[in-house]
């Protein structure tokens, strides 16, 4: 009996846990699809501005001249996670990390590192990384504006701490049937190539917007945007390939607690077979000998 009693702790134990996974599985699920729509949706602000650098630069090319940094120093920004149960996700990182840090060893005189996601800090500071700080992530999509201010702000004063000219953003990107797949962004110095190649794509109408600040004052709130974008952007598809990578993890812990309940409801079911049969002979046996003492 004590046998069958544990068994079915196990059995209960067992049926609670899938419960959790599967809310867990359906949350992860959800939260993709909202990631991966705010991502989207930053595409089309991301288009407004790029429009207006167009126009703007493409009346002041000056804005153009002398965009290339010394890049004597490199920031590295990090996205990992704040939870677990997401698989090798802050491995991947890890490991890009590593990759990412002998190129900017070879061109930069020093790197400082700022990590997005607690889970990931311990496993860069193993490696004796230097990790300048640690930020929390949002928790929903609604949170992303705020967060990427922050780390603007956080960014601004690093960088006039620290004297950095170039940041380089690393993270995980959502990719259809798999986990996702680690990127590396050089953000800044902003890509002069891709300022060039806003300055000479023909305007799509024949009516160019005016603007009344200053061509300077103007081509820096724009740039700030840019960076917005590019920041928003990284944390919508870091928070995305997360959630891909829990749900992959969900989804196998599913399917052994599946088979594991199979394998434990049969054991329970022969075992109590098996002990309703000798009970069952037990009263047979003791009717018979109960029968003979009688005759």
């Amino acid at each position: 009996m004590r046998n069958l009693q544990h068994l079915r702790k196990q059995i209960d134990s067992a049926t609670d846990l899938l419960s959790v996974v599967r809310t867990m599985k359906t949350l992860a699920a959800v939260n993709i699809r909202q990631f991966q729509r705010a991502a989207e949706a930053i595409e089309m602000y991301d288009e407004s501005v790029q429009r207006g650098l167009q126009s703007l630069l493409g009346r002041h090319r000056t804005l153009l001249e002398g965009r290339e940094a010394p890049r004597h120093r490199t920031g590295l920004v990090v996205f990992g996670s704040d939870q677990g149960m997401c698989g090798a996700f802050n491995e991947r990182i890890r490991a890009a990390v590593e990759t990412e840090l002998k190129d900017i060893l070879e061109s930069s005189d020093e790197v400082s590192i700022l990590v997005v996601g607690k889970r990931v800090g311990p496993l860069l500071d193993l490696d004796g990384s230097r990790v300048d700080e640690v930020l929390a992530l949002p928790n929903s999509v609604p949170g992303i504006p705020d967060f990427v201010r922050r780390l603007l702000g956080r960014l601004d004063k690093w960088r006039d701490r620290l004297g950095i000219d170039r940041v380089v953003s690393i993270h995980n990107s959502p990719v259809e049937s798999k986990a996702g797949e680690t990127m590396s962004r050089e953000i800044l110095p902003v890509d002069p190539a891709f300022l060039q190649r806003l300055a000479e794509r023909p305007w799509p109408t024949r009516q160019q917007p005016h603007f009344s600040m200053s061509a300077d004052a103007l081509f820096s709130e724009l740039i700030r945007e840019h960076l917005f974008v590019s920041w928003y952007r990284a944390c919508a598809e870091s928070l995305a390939a997360e959630n891909g990578a829990r749900l992959s993890s969900m989804r196998s812990a599913q399917s052994n607690i599946e088979e594991r309940l199979v394998e434990l409801r049969g054991t329970w079911r022969r075992r109590r077979q098996s002990k309703i049969t000798s009970e069952l002979l037990e009263i047979i046996a003791g009717s018979e000998a109960q029968r003979g003492d009688l005759d």
